[in-house]
């Protein structure tokens, strides 16, 4: 478990994961709140099953998105959060977002949203996940604690 959590007193994991978790807490508030134009918890897990997800995989999509982000944020687990998080944002581009190609919507042209944004969302994830949450993280504060 020390492998998981430690991490060095460094910049990178902290800024990679402070991004990461600005990026995806949105999200996560757009499908458990409804906030940003979003549709709240059920809506989104209804939303979700409809593109073929199970009822289980959606909750933890949107747990990773909403508490995942937050997580993430403080630097808690962040190998863990940053590991989710990644897959979700894969399995996003697999299941909706790798027909419409490379580029997001930026004319209003296309019929949905390309992938970079999840392709510069996964680059953090795995600065944080080989970098671990960095300084200013609970995760850091373990790593004194236990660790150092």
């Amino acid at each position: 478990m020390s492998q998981v959590i430690f991490t060095e007193n460094n910049a990178a994991g902290l800024i990679a994961r402070l991004f990461l978790g600005a990026a995806l807490l949105p999200h996560g508030l757009q499908k458990t709140l409804g906030w940003f134009g979003g549709k709240g918890f059920f809506a989104s897990l209804d939303g979700l099953e409809a593109m073929g997800i199970p009822p289980v995989l959606g909750f933890l999509v949107i747990a990773t998105e909403s508490v995942g982000a937050v997580a993430l944020i403080f630097g808690v687990f962040g190998r863990f959060m940053a590991a989710f998080a990644a897959i979700v944002l894969i399995g996003a581009v697999v299941l909706k977002h790798a027909a419409f190609g490379f580029f997001m919507n930026w004319t209003g042209m296309q019929e949905g949203e390309g992938w970079e944004y999840h392709l510069l969302a996964v680059g953090l994830a795995l600065v944080v996940m080989v970098m671990g949450s960095g300084s200013v993280s609970f995760d850091r504060w373990l790593t004194r604690r236990y660790w150092a």
